[in-house]
């Protein structure tokens, strides 16, 4: 990969600055506010090597909320989610592989599955509402956890946008706040150091890639602590709505 792409004008340093403030506010207590930031990183440097530089920032951030959150976790669900993303990881690393999945090809992708998702987190409120005790207790099952896991797997290899889909199963367990979020927490810790070894493989993760988030890493802790600061101000459903017209206008821009 080239290492020209790395160095940016004044405006791309904000703009991927602002990306990694966004993950560590992500990390540390507004959930799914990333999504937010993998359209946006896009535009600050080529799609195939955002994904590459996107990683390293989103396992430092998983870590900040393990540390954190380290006794809460729901090992029994973690167990059944991970074989199978695991599985969706290398289908999402064969997918990369092929010729076709040029730059443009990925931004197309990354548009696309970011506003799937996004519809996703949308209508996640309505489903867990719907979910009485039968529907909760059938999404318990191997099967159910599979197919969350492959797709979980799949998205998040190709454009690290897989935190919807874990959020509408995880909110399906009805867990309790703190499990819910050390859960996740250690699920994404797990599924990023797992992804690490294909993105060197495929070229995505390299020195120059490593160099250029060593610059972004004072912005994500700074993400970190104002998530929080600001997770108990922020009103839950205008918070919700504000994030997912961003992340629909930075998904369409991707697209057109």
């Amino acid at each position: 990969m080239d290492p020209e792409i790395y160095n940016l004008d004044v405006a791309g340093w904000v703009l991927a600055k602002f990306c990694a403030l966004v993950i560590g506010m992500s990390k540390a207590g507004i959930t799914g506010l990333a999504s937010m930031a993998v359209p946006l990183m896009t535009m600050a440097v080529p799609a195939r090597a955002s994904t590459g530089v996107m990683l390293p920032l989103l396992i430092f951030g998983d870590f900040l909320g393990v540390a954190y959150f380290r006794r809460s976790v729901n090992g029994k669900i973690l167990m059944k989610l991970m074989p199978t993303a695991l599985v969706g990881i290398v289908l999402g690393y064969l997918l990369m592989r092929q010729p076709w999945m040029d730059d443009s090809a990925i931004r197309k992708t990354i548009g696309i599955i970011v506003l799937f998702l996004t519809a996703l987190s949308f209508a996640r409120g309505r489903w867990q509402v719907s979910f009485g005790e039968k529907e909760a207790s059938n999404a318990r099952t191997i099967v159910i956890a599979g197919i969350f896991g492959i797709v979980a797997g799949m998205t998040t290899m190709i454009a690290n946008a897989a935190g919807p889909v874990m959020m509408i199963y995880l909110l399906a367990m009805k867990l309790p706040k703190n499990e819910f979020i050390a859960t996740s927490a250690w699920y994404f810790a797990v599924l990023n150091l797992c992804k690490v070894p294909f993105m060197v493989n495929l070229g995505m993760i390299n020195k120059e890639s490593l160099l250029f988030d060593a610059r972004l890493v004072p912005a994500l802790l700074l993400g970190a602590f104002l998530g929080i600061v600001f997770s108990s101000q922020i009103s839950e459903k205008q918070y919700k709505y504000f994030i997912q017209a961003l992340t629909v206008i930075a998904a369409l821009k991707l697209l057109f």
